[in-house]
């Protein structure tokens, strides 16, 4: 493999999105961010496929991504970089990272140290499933689909603030 002559610290230049054709079937990515400078991301474990999260990356966290292959994301609640794992431990190793045919969506196929990716606890976290299909005199009750947290977040994190905002 070819060394590169660029510092690990120079950001990665993507791309112009320069024709459809370059865009949905060339070699180059060409990231396309939405009017807020953002991109969604799916991310899977890369074993079981089991989705772990959705969040959203800025060019920076692409960018950190792909450079350090460890998933950075923009957190929208904390308004920065987050770099998943760096206070929890629980590093998602990227194994694979696709981009979508019109490079608006990326997928993260990871490997999560620690079995878990969700600051509540547990593996995943879309860990409650809402019932479709029935009709219900009263608000949805969603059914928890993972009974037991992977690690307690109060040890974990300790007085750190909840990334939650209602």
């Amino acid at each position: 493999m070819a060394e590169s002559n660029r510092s690990s610290d120079a950001p990665l230049h993507f791309a112009a999105r320069t024709s459809i054709e370059q865009v949905e079937e060339g070699n180059e990515l060409a990231p396309k961010f939405d009017d807020k400078g953002f991109i969604p991301c799916v991310t899977t474990n890369h074993t079981t496929g089991e989705l772990l999260m959705v969040a959203v990356m800025n060019q920076e966290a692409l960018e950190k991504t792909v450079l350090t292959g460890e998933a950075h994301y923009f957190s929208r609640s904390r308004q920065c970089l987050w770099h998943k794992g760096a206070t929890s431990g629980l590093v998602q190793k990227v194994v694979e990272m696709r981009i979508d045919d019109d490079q608006d969506c990326v997928w993260l196929r990871v490997d999560v140290t620690g079995d878990a990716s969700c600051h509540v606890g547990y593996r995943s976290c879309f860990y409650r499933k809402v019932p479709v299909g029935l009709q219900r005199e009263n608000s949805t009750e969603l059914e928890f689909l993972e009974t037991e947290k992977t690690f307690d977040p109060k040890e974990v994190y300790g007085d750190a603030p909840n990334p939650t905002q209602l």
